[in-house]
């Protein structure tokens, strides 16, 4: 799948979650804009473990330096689609954001909420057209007022972040088990699990069914778990 079809697949994940998940998780349900502002945090963990390719969304963030990392990232996990696309990789991301948030509390959970904001307004581009320099520095510019944001208004943030994390990662490795070559979910066992839904990454299914059905659905779901939470869970 593309970087927009995952960012837009764990907004959607993370907003039908929403009035289920954070009572049993975190002991309370989410605010209104905590719902908003995970669907968007979840949308920029759906990247992270294409952080093994140097060539997906991601490694073109920031040009020759962001593709510099994701080639190191690669060479590490052992190439695109290998310990990054795995339910171990899921888990650590998760423990270690808790971890670090728990260490760091609001360092970290700003840095780490101004990471995957940047992350998601990049790949939902969101950001103003134009030239690349003048594209970056709008990504940066929202994603830094959103992080502000956040810190000003939804102070309890670092409580969930780690859920987001997991809901977000989580959604990218099950979304590629619908293509081709599948995923090594048990990594470090070698076997790949695929259900092959799409046949070719960035076909007319993807980008003109799948993408804006789910974009539409993200919409509604957010709406529904923000500001009428009983309409799903009844």
């Amino acid at each position: 799948m593309m970087g927009h079809s995952h960012a837009v697949s764990g907004a959607l994940v993370f907003a039908a979650a929403a009035p289920f998940l954070p009572p049993l998780v975190i002991g309370r349900p989410l605010q209104p804009g905590e719902v908003l502002l995970g669907a968007v945090l979840s949308a920029g963990a759906a990247l992270l473990p294409d952080l093994d390719h140097h060539d997906g969304t991601l490694a073109h963030l920031f040009g020759p330096f962001s593709r510099l990392a994701c080639r190191a990232i690669a060479r590490l996990s052992g190439g695109h689609r290998h310990a990054t696309h795995s339910l171990v990789f899921v888990a650590l991301a998760g423990a270690g954001s808790r971890a670090a948030v728990e260490r760091w509390e609001r360092g970290f959970t700003d840095g780490l909420t101004f990471t995957l904001l940047l992350f998601a307004v990049h790949a939902l581009r969101s950001h103003t057209s134009g030239r690349c320099a003048d594209s970056r520095a709008t990504t940066v510019g929202l994603a830094a007022i959103g992080t502000a944001s956040a810190h000003t208004w939804l102070p309890g943030t670092g409580t969930w972040l780690p859920y987001a994390v997991v809901i977000g990662t989580l959604t990218h490795v099950l979304g590629d088990c619908l293509t081709r070559q599948g995923v090594p979910l048990l990594w470090p066992y070698r076997r790949r699990f695929e259900m092959v839904l799409i046949k070719r990454t960035g076909n007319r299914f993807e980008t003109r069914f799948l993408v804006p059905v789910m974009t539409v659905g993200t919409l509604v779901l957010v709406w529904l778990a923000a500001f009428a939470p009983t309409a799903l869970t009844g």
